[in-house]
Parts: structure tokens; C-alpha cells; sequence
């Protein structure tokens, strides 16, 4: 297990704003009364960079930014369940490119849409429990990746409905798995956490063979050989609590715990001994009033910054490439009350849309 270096102390940043970019609200839906917590840009077709997909309840909607603030609804799927109640989602694309809205929640289904057809895909079943999050590999975008209360991560291919691998076991996690994400250039590495209040960051090297044969299966996907990953090469403690949110940013990793900030660090593996090596904390960003768990923040195409709500309303938009952190601004309106579950900021930064408990939608745009 790796503990925190003794290293150069942190540099944290000021929570007084630069005024680097400044951002009004240009617009704000109501999609009901039940809790939206999960908001996301579509990053992996050029085409939709605009459409932005929500979930809450047993409803996915899918919208497109229009340009002076407005935003136009493109399409609804409700699912079939209406105990369901849906906790993410991720957009991902079938090997030909067709656009797909991958989703899971409470009833541990995920839901495969196809947004040309606005019909289920596919449903995969094997999680024995509430689905926490869903990852797309932007390398590989037909390959998905979920994180469970059943204490497993799953690697999905969506094309084929295999289910390659899961990381549980032996060397796997304690609790729920709240987070997870694929490294952005290493394809067999991802990292996920939890509430084991840890950060585990796998390898799928060995097992890459699997991946590759999932494409050509042909066979039922229940006859596939499904391998078991049960351990990690790497185990961080990073966090006391709960760990809900973890974002690669190159080959560090931002993680987020309930204690008000999101910590940038370095994993520092020992090839001869996997699961040890040391973390060397490198920065931390104050986000007040985030003390509640599921608060996921969010990060434009190229990771310039990031945007995470908290449990007022507010959002604070943290500059990522630069030393000490930057708050590019801090974004309040007398109306927005709710938790903010989820961020989604668009390609280049200059569009922030949040959505809250509360059911409702917020979009912000930067002031050019």
C-alpha cells in the first residue's frame, strides 16, 4: 500500500479568483423534481461536440448547445423500469462510428443507446449491484468501463456485449467503487476508487489478448472467457474518506475525497514490487462546502481546467496547467441552491453546465 511521500510540501491554491476568464448564466432547465446526477459532453464524435446527455430517475436526455445561450432538447429515453434510477452515464460509439449513450444506475443494468436509432443497443447484465460510474476508452471508444457498489470494476465491449474483464478480488476493493477512468495514453491502464477511502490503479497488459479476441468473438457473449484482474499494480492512500471521483491528468491522477479539495499526485510504482511505491502529493485545490459525497467534477477536452460544484450551488473553475493552482473564477447565482452533482465543461472551457438535486440544468458561458 503507498503512503504519502515525504517529498516538497504540496502547493495548494488561493480560492481568491484571477478573473482569467469570467462566465454568465445564459441559461437554466428544469427536467423535473428527481435528482440529475450525471452530466456529460459528447467528446468522442468531432460532429457532437455540442450535445451534452443527462441522467435522473429512470430518463436519459439528450441536448445540443445552441449558439446565444439557447438549448435545444434532441431526445428523451426513459427506460422500462421506472424503479430505475440512473446515477451516470458516458458516451461512447460503435466500431463503424455510430454515436451510442452508455448508462447504469441503481438497478446495476447497463443501458447501451443507440442515439441514430434512439433504441436500446444492448443491456448488459452481470453486476450484482448499483452502477457508480461508466468510462469510455477515448483510444478505443466501443470499450467501456464500470464501477459498482458490488465492489468490481468491469471492462465492457460494447460492440460485441462481452464482458472482458474484472478487476476484483484478492487485491481488489473493500467497499463501493465510486469512480473510475482510463488512462488517456496508456490503453491498458485504469485507475478507480472508492469507499475504501483508496485509489487503485490496474494493468490490462497481460490480459490484452482477451481485449483483442472480444472484437472478433462470434459466439454467445455469455461463452466469452471473462478473466478476473485481482491485482492492482498500484495501491494509493491518498484520502481519509471516501474517494468519489478520480481523473487521470497525464500520468498523474486527480482525486477528490468529501474534505473540501481536489488533490493532484504522482504514483510512484516499483516494477519489481506491484501495489507498492510511494505518492508524492503535488498540489490541492479548495473546493468549500463540497463535504458530501457523489460530487464528480469535470474537465475540458485538453485538461487546461477543471469545474467542480459543490453542496450550495457554487462552481469553481481550477487552471490544471500551472503551479501553484489557479481559480480561473467562482461561478453563483442567487437561485442556484442545490447540490451540484456533476460538471460538464465543453471542448475548450468556454461552456460550464452543471446539474443539480434539485432536477434542474445550468448553463454558463464564458464572457469573450
Amino acid at each position: 500500500m503507498a503512503k504519502t511521500g515525504l517529498g516538497c510540501e504540496p502547493a495548494v491554491g488561493s480560492l481568491t479568483p484571477s478573473k482569467k476568464r469570467e462566465y454568465k448564466v445564459t441559461n437554466r432547465l428544469h427536467e423535473g423534481k428527481r435528482p440529475l446526477y450525471a452530466i456529460a459532453f459528447n467528446f468522442v464524435d468531432s460532429r457532437y461536440f455540442d450535445v451534452f446527455a443527462t441522467v435522473g430517475g429512470n430518463r436519459v436526455t439528450v441536448y445540443r448547445c445552441l449558439e446565444g445561450g439557447l438549448i435545444a432538447v434532441l431526445q428523451a429515453y426513459i427506460d422500462e423500469d421506472k424503479d430505475e434510477s440512473f446515477y451516470t452515464l458516458s458516451w461512447a460509439c460503435d466500431i463503424d462510428g455510430t454515436p451510442f449513450l452508455v448508462a447504469g444506475g441503481s438497478n446495476g443494468i447497463i443501458r447501451v443507446i443507440n442515439t441514430g436509432t434512439e433504441k436500446i443497443h444492448k443491456s448488459f447484465v452481470g453486476h450484482g449491484d448499483s452502477i457508480n460510474e461508466i468510462r469510455t476508452q477515448s483510444l478505443k471508444p466501443s470499450l467501456v468501463v464500470s464501477a459498482s457498489k458490488d465492489e468490481s470494476v468491469r471492462l465492457w465491449n460494447i460492440h460485441t456485449g462481452i464482458c472482458i474483464l474484472i478487476f476484483a478480488g484478492a487485491g481488489g476493493h473493500r467497499n463501493e467503487v465510486l469512480s473510475v477512468d482510463f488512462h488517456p495514453s496508456d490503453i491498458y491502464r485504469i485507475a478507480s476508487c472508492g469507499m475504501d477511502n483508496t485509489v487503485k490503479i490496474w494493468s490490462m497488459k497481460e490480459f490484452w489478448q482477451y481485449v483483442e479476441r472480444s472484437f472478433t468473438w462470434t459466439d454467445l457473449p455469455s461463452k466469452f472467457p471473462t478473466k478476473y484482474v485481482q491485482f492492482p499494480v498500484f495501491i494509493a492512500s491518498v484520502h481519509s474518506n471516501y474517494v468519489d471521483c478520480n481523473r487521470w491528468l497525464g500520468d498523474f491522477v486527480l482525486s477528490k475525497s468529501v474534505d473540501n479539495e481536489i488533490v493532484l499526485w504522482e504514483p510512484k510504482t516499483r516494477e519489481q514490487n506491484p501495489g507498492e511505491g510511494a505518492v508524492d502529493i503535488l498540489q490541492k485545490y479548495p473546493v468549500p462546502e463540497c463535504d458530501i459525497w457523489f460530487i464528480k467534477f469535470s474537465c475540458d477536452f485538453h485538461f487546461n481546467s477543471a469545474a467542480i460544484g459543490n453542496r450550495e450551488g457554487k462552481i469553481f473553475v481550477w487552471e490544471l496547467q500551472c503551479s501553484p493552482p489557479v481559480l480561473i473564477a467562482r461561478l453563483s447565482h442567487v437561485q442556484c441552491k442545490s447540490p451540484i452533482r456533476q460538471t460538464a465543461m465543453s471542448f475548450d472551457g468556454s461552456t460550464i453546465l452543471s446539474c443539480c438535486e434539485d432536477g434542474s440544468i445550468w448553463r454558463w458561458d464564458a464572457i469573450q
